[in-house]
Parts: C-alpha cells; structure tokens; sequence
C-alpha cells in the first residue's frame, strides 16, 4: 500500500546523480521547502515541472515517475 504513495522517483533520481533537493530547488527557481514536499511525497510537480526536471536531471519524464 505504501506503494501507492510514492508516486514519482525525485529523491531517488537526485541521490543517484549525487545532487540535492536544495540544488534542485535553486535550478527551478523553487522554494526548498516545495521540492522537499515532491521528494517526500507529501505533494506533487505538475507535468510540465516534471519535464523541467527531467531535463535538468538529463533524465526521461518515465525514470521520474512510479508506475
């Protein structure tokens, strides 16, 4: 069930390329406190934010989010 929360991979993706959600944060032009709320679950990016990241992360939109 707890599955079903973790619905995009943010946190996992930052860690493997061995950046944090405060760079994250800086390159989007985003609070740390919002970013920290994707990497936690406790809210979500829309799709066009996911794209951003995607990009910065030199990662596909798929590698972002949980099936």
């Amino acid at each position: 069930m707890d599955r079903i929360k973790d619905l995009n991979r943010i946190k996992v993706v930052l860690t493997e390329k061995h950046l944090t959600s405060k760079w994250l944060a800086e390159q989007l032009g985003k609070s740390t406190c919002t970013v920290s709320k994707w990497c936690s679950q406790k809210s979500q990016p829309d799709l066009q934010t996911i794209d951003q990241i995607a990009k910065l992360l030199d990662v596909k939109r798929s590698d972002l989010i949980v099936d």
